[in-house]
């Protein structure tokens, strides 16, 4: 499918602001909760990349303008191997965009439902290559919030990267965050206990992908919220005997699966970094400093024959269910002071980046909680599932209650925590 060209045939300026018109559309390749990913090829460089659009209407009705500035902002600091880094981004009057790295691999949900159990050697690959994600992400103060199967892409060499940052957040050194956010079947002890957390989140979440992918199934089940989060706190990690998974892989997922934060993997000292990951029995195969020049090679290679995602996302625009994307022009010169306070909150906080052009800037410590215009700092009005059945997969966010201190005692799962909601609008963040 080749680009929708404007009628009019003026010449793309690409000194001036990235736009849409720089871009071939080509393929859609996913679905996000506010709009499609489809691929899109710069028309100078005539390299591909992933263009992420969110739809400006629904992101507002769903009180997500925050969330999607956050990520936008976030996205700008980070640029690394093993995750999809953010390489433009603007706006249009209808839609946001991040263009984004291309990876078609399809993302690790995709390949465990086609194939189930996934092999040892791949699983440790990919742990090796999240690890270092990770470690870079806390180094840069951010935590995911985020890490399950359907987060994780792969290229089409099979490298795993990590992406959807938008319920990421830039942690504080002086206290703890409170928020539930992610997708509860991958929420650490500390998040569902409501006891406060920081960065060590992450490294329990990985724990519980990598588990999902050696045993094709999670190792805590709920179908309610409360029996999920009573499993996350009290149930013993389980480990199949029958299903062939290294005693060194099996004591890897004990120490990810810690419920004290302080001696799970990955957590037993942040100025150390990741030592006790790449020291661990079960990586001894892993070649650390050629992994991190991403030179080895993955044991698992996408077929690139096949579509690596649902193909079903390019029939929506093909049977008219949606509105295809195309480019189209800017209103010129919006009035700022007439717009709704959301869409001027977008104009003016959702700013263009260009990675040709731009250096990578950090917001930290300057980006303060972006509050929702318009809105109080109460939590969020949680909603229940129509079937009060657990969507343990699906990424909720609620937003922060007053901010615990930081602990001097280890987590215990003390007092029954209240219940977590299954589904919920998007809040704002701390």
């Amino acid at each position: 499918m080749g680009g929708a060209l404007c009628c009019c045939s003026e010449p793309i300026n690409f000194d001036g602001e990235v736009d849409l018109y720089h871009f071939d559309l080509h393929r859609a390749v996913g679905k996000g909760a506010f709009g499609k990913v489809r691929v899109v090829e710069h028309k100078k460089t005539k390299k591909l990349y992933a263009l992420k659009y969110i739809d400006k209407a629904k992101c507002i009705k769903q009180k997500a303008i925050a969330n999607i500035i956050q990520e936008r902002r976030l996205l700008e600091e980070i640029d690394h191997p093993y995750i999809v880094n953010l390489r433009y981004a603007f706006q249009d009057d209808e839609n946001c965009f991040f263009v984004l790295d291309l990876m078609l691999g399809g993302d690790l949900r995709f390949h465990l439902e086609r194939k189930g159990r996934l092999p040892e050697d791949a699983v440790r690959f990919w742990t090796a290559e999240l690890s270092l994600g990770l470690e870079y992400l806390h180094k840069q103060r951010i935590i995911h919030r985020d890490m399950k199967p359907d987060n994780i892409l792969l290229d089409a060499m099979g490298h795993a990267h990590i992406t959807d940052f938008n319920v990421a957040i830039h942690y504080s050194e002086r206290r703890l965050h409170t928020s539930v956010a992610g997708s509860m079947a991958y929420m650490a002890p500390e998040v569902v206990g409501r006891k406060g957390y920081s960065w060590w989140v992450d490294w329990w979440s990985l724990g519980v992908v990598v588990y999902e992918l050696l045993f094709h199934r999670r190792p805590f089940d709920g179908r309610t919220s409360d029996k999920m989060t009573q499993a996350i706190l009290k149930d013993p990690i389980k480990i199949p005997s029958s299903k062939g998974v290294s005693p060194e892989g099996q004591d890897a997922l004990r120490g990810f699966l810690d419920r004290h934060y302080k001696t799970r993997l990955g957590c037993r000292d942040k100025e150390l970094g990741i030592d006790d990951v790449r020291t661990h029995p079960w990586f001894a195969s892993i070649d650390w400093d050629a992994m991190e020049n991403k030179d080895m090679q993955p044991p698992f290679v996408p077929d690139m024959k096949k579509a690596n995602f649902d193909v079903s996302h390019e029939l929506d625009e093909f049977l008219m269910v949606e509105k295809p994307l195309t480019h189209s022009k800017r209103k010129a010169n919006p009035d700022l002071e007439k717009m709704k306070p959301e869409l001027r909150q977008l104009e003016e906080q959702f700013t263009v980046y260009d990675f040709s052009k731009n250096k990578r800037i950090s917001y930290y410590p300057h980006n303060e909680t972006i509050v929702a215009v318009g809105h109080s700092e109460e939590p969020t009005t949680v909603l229940q599932s129509a079937t009060n059945t657990l969507l343990p997969t699906a990424t909720i966010i609620e937003r922060s209650q007053a901010g615990s201190p930081l602990p001097e005692n280890e987590y215990s799962s003390g007092a029954t925590p209240p219940p977590i909601p299954s589904t919920a609008n998007h809040g704002s963040e701390e």
